[in-house]
């Protein structure tokens, strides 16, 4: 059995990881993530990593609901600070493990994410997005309201965490960013991705095809909650607090400026943003000359992607790398002279 297994997947891996450099790079990232304690401990890199895999993972989770279905939210925060502020007032309160109150506020955020959904429903555009950055700031006037219960502006502390012991807690985060975010890639490149797809491009068309747009939708911002919301609860048992940031309207920006500059529509892309953008402006914070400038620095890149790279990152590289068969519209190593599925010729 053990044998079987290994023969398929590494079947598996040659048939359809080796053979796009794209691919390969995101193997070589993720085995690159796995080992990296191997060689160093050192606790302020964890942390930065730590970090990255929370915001990629969330900036993905965006991704999906504004790439995918083209419902582009402003207020992605709101899933992200429900999980947060629930995890933590049920760990606080009633001294559940954050094992069960995470996964607890992860749900909670996707009934609300399914909540927006059907408010939203009906809106689209400019309408969609105002709306959506509008409820995480009614949520936090709501918290202010209740500090018995939220803490107020001061927030919940002495959150519990989930364990001391920062190459634990780093092995959990990118654990948890690998799975989610594959589940999302794989999710998005499925039948139920396509559908997806076809809502974004022509809404009526897919309707009168005889399929359910409405559920659809609703769907997409469920999913796109639960997977904001399990790194959102992550995140206040990591820090070991909770606070309005988690609902703010700048981490909810930060997210769409991950998947635009990374690329939309690809999962791939707002993570490759977050590695490479994150980590940089907090080493630029170790030097004193940078300390003022690196937000400068980072708005900089930010604008420099958009001009040169309109449609992101990471779409950028791929098509210098990458062909598309113009027959069954699958990727081919730039180069390759047949399809490596239909065999179409590729020299042209």
């Amino acid at each position: 059995m053990v044998v079987r297994t290994m023969r398929r997947g590494w079947t598996l891996l040659r048939t359809e990881v080796l053979v796009l450099p794209s691919r390969i790079v995101v193997l070589v990232f993720a085995v690159g993530l796995l080992v990296l304690p191997l060689f160093t401990t050192d606790p302020y890199l964890l942390r930065i990593l730590i970090m990255a895999s929370i915001f990629a993972t969330f900036a993905a989770s965006w991704d999906f609901l504004a790439g995918y279905s083209g419902q582009v939210n402003f207020g992605h925060a709101l899933f992200f600070g429900t999980a947060a502020y629930s995890s933590a007032l049920i760990n606080v309160n009633l001294g559940i493990s954050p094992l069960l109150s995470i996964p607890i506020g992860a749900l909670l955020a996707g009934v609300v994410g399914v909540l927006v959904g059907v408010l939203c429903l009906r809106l689209r555009g400019p309408y969609l997005s105002l709306t959506t950055l509008v409820l995480p700031i009614i949520v936090v006037s709501v918290f202010f309201a209740i500090p018995d219960i939220t803490g107020g502006e001061l927030g919940i502390r002495r959150v519990e965490t989930i364990t001391r012991d920062r190459v634990a807690n780093y092995y959990i985060a990118v654990c948890m960013m690998l799975v989610l975010c594959f589940f999302l890639w794989k999710l998005g490149n499925s039948r139920f991705g396509l559908i997806l797809h076809a809502i974004r491009e022509d809404q009526v068309a897919v309707r009168a095809a005889g399929l359910n747009t409405s559920r659809y939708k609703i769907m997409a911002f469920g999913i796109s909650a639960v997977v904001a919301g399990l790194v959102g609860g992550f995140y206040g048992h990591f820090v070991r607090s909770v606070g309005p940031a988690v609902l703010a309207v700048q981490l909810s920006f930060e997210a769409v400026i991950f998947g635009i500059v990374g690329g939309i529509v690809s999962i791939v892309g707002p993570v490759a943003a977050v590695f490479i953008l994150y980590p940089l402006t907090e080493l630029l914070a170790d030097f004193p000359a940078f300390q003022e400038f690196r937000l400068l620095a980072f708005a900089l890149i930010v604008l420099l992607v958009l001009l040169f790279m309109p449609r992101g990152f990471v779409p950028w590289v791929r098509d210098r790398i990458e062909q598309v068969c113009p027959s069954c519209k699958n990727r081919n190593t730039r180069g390759r002279k047949r399809c490596r599925v239909c065999q179409t010729d590729l020299s042209d």
